[in-house]
């Protein structure tokens, strides 16, 4: 546990004696094992964390070898804590729920017989009876007049078998009714690429690691305005091959954390950009298809840090006006954060023609404990952003008068609720 609270306490340290602490202790639990799945789990992302955001080349190299190997850590630990929504997709570990149609195909045409039917979790799975009695003719009479049909006996009689019969079901199946049939599938991800341990981006796309020797960027030093200011962001179109191979990735990414977004569902492929922000991050975004788009224009990306995927975005816009919805994986809210999004709005700006920037409540707290907990308003407020509302925008003024002339204080948060019952906008 000393070795678990040194190795934790080493993000956010910088320069030659942090990187040779950070190495060492990363070698030392090479060797050493841990039994407790809590212990585990804060592990698996303090390294994940550490390989994102490396001091030095044998940290990177130590920790990508402990993430690839961690299936063999978890040994009779229970699994079922590390199906949690804020740390599912750990090598070694599975998981169960109800993806959609398109997803589902997706991955049970990437990932095959790691991917089944969760039986013991089917609560309809009467409802296969509308489907296998096409697929199947022979179970019509069981379906038809049975009052318990063996569905799961039918589905293994397609053609593939129990597990590749799945991939029959969904080629032959309408996304409507697939959807309708509310199937949990059970993915158990072993040592699979798209695990979260060991999801990386291509080499092919020419990310070079940045080695993180200083102190990170801190928010006071980080300016919406000096980045508007500062020269365009270089954005290139991937080929075919290579969109297909960075859509399939952030399908996997999000999967794995039980989230589907519109846009990664229904991507527009032919136009796939990416753009090198700097600092070891690199960003993918994309519109939806044409038959997809919706009443404002919709875009989606995730960045990657070091090749590691450390969150998404989701955008709506119309004449000039866009909505941010910015997403950071929990276990690397403690780095760049601040720059990473006023990079990510310049960004916006100069290829997406956004002139103002609209932050929904829901983001900064409002029904969101999660927003409240993290500071979010805060964090938007001191990059620059205002209330749309003049009541709440003399509340803050009021708070930030308080914050001032009173060392410790902090907002509380009944007056934070209110605040974020107001969206935040930019201009």
């Amino acid at each position: 546990m000393r070795a678990l609270d040194s190795l934790a306490a080493m993000k956010g340290q910088f320069g030659p004696a942090a990187a040779r602490s950070a190495a060492n202790l990363l070698a030392h639990f090479t060797r050493a094992r841990l039994r407790d799945p809590a212990d585990l789990i804060r592990f698996h992302e303090t390294v994940l964390f550490l390989r994102a955001y490396p001091q030095s080349p044998r940290v990177l190299r130590l920790a990508d070898h402990i993430l690839f190997s961690f299936p063999n850590r978890l040994g009779r630990v229970n699994r079922d804590v590390f199906e949690d929504p804020e740390v599912s997709g750990i090598a070694g570990t599975g998981l169960s729920t109800n993806f959609s149609y398109e997803i589902a195909k997706s991955l049970v045409h990437r990932h095959g017989r790691a991917i089944s039917i969760d039986w013991e979790n089917y609560e309809h799975a009467d409802r296969l009876g509308v489907v296998l009695s096409e697929l199947v003719p022979q179970s019509r009479e069981d379906f038809g007049i049975s009052a318990h049909p063996d569905a799961r006996r039918w589905f293994s009689s397609l053609s593939g078998g129990t597990r590749g019969g799945l991939r029959t079901l969904l080629d032959q199946t309408e996304s409507r009714i697939y959807d309708l049939l509310e199937i949990p599938l059970r993915w158990e991800l072993g040592d699979s690429a798209a695990s979260r341990s060991r999801t990386r981006l291509p080499r092919a796309l020419g990310r070079k690691i940045f080695y993180h020797h200083r102190p990170f960027l801190k928010r006071s030093e980080v300016s919406i305005e000096a980045e508007f200011a500062a020269p365009k962001i270089p954005v290139t179109r991937l080929s075919g091959p290579q969109a297909e191979k960075i859509l399939d990735l952030i399908v996997g990414t999000s999967s794995v954390r039980y989230r589907e977004l519109y846009g990664f569902t229904h991507p527009d492929r032919a136009h796939v950009r990416h753009a090198d922000l700097g600092r070891g991050m690199d960003f993918f975004f994309f519109g939806v298809a044409p038959n997809r788009r919706l009443i404002r224009d919709y875009h989606a990306g995730m960045y990657f840090k070091n090749g590691v995927p450390i969150g998404y975005v989701e955008l709506l816009s119309k004449d000039g006006t866009m909505e941010v919805g910015f997403n950071l994986y929990y276990t690397f809210r403690e780095a760049e954060t601040a720059w990473l999004y006023a990079r990510l709005l310049k960004i916006f700006r100069e290829r997406l023609g956004a002139k103002r920037f609209w932050i929904d409540p829901y983001q900064i707290g409002h029904e969101n404990d999660e927003a409240l907990d993290s500071g979010a308003f805060w964090f938007y407020r001191k990059l620059g952003f205002r209330s749309t509302s003049g009541e709440i925008a003399k509340l803050i003024e009021r708070e930030e008068t308080r914050i001032a002339a009173t060392p410790g204080y902090r907002t509380p948060p009944a007056i934070l609720r209110r605040i974020a019952r107001a969206a935040l906008i930019h201009d």
